[in-house]
């Protein structure tokens, strides 16, 4: 098995089998999107529009030149990388789809809020969209090849009630260290504690897109909410409050949280509620996709277990586990969190359909939230450790 294996590859490979649409591939810069495509894509004909003169061949919007440069004689498959830097990217992967039967298109973006503002239409019925996310905790173990195989399914153990300490032929507390210091980017595999490369990540490259594409009209304001935001992880956020401190309003900020999450930097868990009057309804908390890019843009890669925020972290680490492997397995459950005004909370709620599971994350044993189980007697009540979950 490639050490470069990634466990969405199968569903990526295969893509093409059976159908046709194309295939849209969308996540953060640098989660290696490019990487995967050519590995798994190695005869393709591969266009990266971060390059002026392929984005101006695209810009045409004429089948006449597009088959000029592509080509129109025999099947094939074609790449275009970082579509969202078109002024229209459905359009343009419309017109090859409709008109070039021959060939099998992918396009891949860092921002979904272009590509799926304007691809929406032009494309219905014709695209079929996957997300590639930082590494899971098993992908980094594979490719750091401190295991041998890439088997671990986090979400399919929470489920089954599979989870119990285990004995590792690694240093498990120091592993967790690492990764909620510096995350999971791909690029650490190679360069384990590259803290200027994340510096660098957090100060200009994630923002690339969003200032690119003019979403945002102040940076000053959309730098300051990204590190109070960062600050904020694991906690119920208010609009008001964080408009009050940046002296805007607070529909500026939600619209830069959009943004935010849009561009796959960070995402937003809602209530888990039956509507009683006790029960936390509207605010939601806020999550990084990588913990390494969220201590970048704090400016603190200390030691994760002297740290205040140790607790923070660790949820986020697992809640972002939780939320890849869910999607990579189109398991389908809906994550959420509870809590009630008067403090009770579970950090992480899983729900489909009747079955709910109820999900208490601790950096040490401890008792799960009873609270929950007396008003939701059918749902299960799991309790994740740093011991268990792996």
């Amino acid at each position: 098995m490639n050490l470069l294996t990634r466990q969405i590859d199968s569903q990526i490979k295969s893509h093409f089998k059976n159908r046709r649409q194309i295939l849209l591939l969308l996540g953060a810069r640098q989660v290696g999107k490019t990487t995967l495509l050519k590995r798994l894509f190695p005869e393709a004909q591969y266009f990266l529009l971060d390059n002026d003169p392929a984005r101006k061949n695209f810009e045409t919007y004429d089948i006449h030149s597009y088959r000029q440069f592509i080509g129109s004689q025999s099947s094939k498959t074609v790449i275009i990388d970082e579509i969202q830097l078109l002024p229209d990217p459905g359009r343009a992967a419309k017109i090859i789809y409709d008109q070039m039967p021959n060939v099998q298109l992918i396009i891949t973006g860092s921002s979904a809020l272009n590509i799926k503002n304007t691809a929406s239409e032009s494309l219905a019925g014709r695209k079929i969209d996957y997300q590639l996310f930082p590494l899971t905790f098993s992908e980094y173990l594979y490719q750091t090849r401190t295991e041998e195989e890439l088997h671990d399914n986090f979400l399919e153990r929470l489920v089954s009630g599979k989870l119990s300490p285990s004995i590792h032929q690694f240093d498990l507390s120091a592993t967790v260290g690492r990764i909620l210091t510096y995350g999971l980017n791909p690029y650490l595999v190679q360069n384990p504690s590259d803290s200027l490369y994340l510096s660098e990540l957090a100060s200009s490259s994630i923002y690339k897109d969003i200032f690119e594409l003019n979403l945002i009209e102040n940076r000053a304001v959309a730098s300051n909410l990204l590190k109070l935001l960062a600050y904020q992880i694991g906690n119920l956020i208010n609009y008001s409050e964080l408009a009050a401190k940046l002296g805007v309003d607070a529909r500026t900020v939600q619209r830069y949280i959009s943004i935010f999450e849009q561009s796959f930097i960070l995402f937003r868990l809602y209530p888990f509620t039956s509507k009683r009057r006790d029960e936390i309804g509207k605010a939601p908390k806020i999550y990084f996709y990588d913990l390494g890019l969220r201590n970048a843009v704090i400016e603190d890669f200390s030691n994760p277990f002297l740290r205040r925020d140790f607790g923070a972290m660790f949820e986020n680490f697992v809640i972002g586990e939780i939320l890849k492997h869910n999607v990579y397995s189109n398991a389908g459950y809906k994550l959420a969190f509870w809590r009630t005004v008067q403090g009770a909370e579970v950090d992480l709620v899983l729900h489909q359909g009747e079955e709910v599971i109820a999900c208490e994350i601790k950096t040490a044993k401890g008792r799960a939230c009873s609270a929950f189980n007396n008003r939701y007697p059918n749902a299960k009540v799991k309790l994740i450790t740093i011991d268990n979950f792996y």
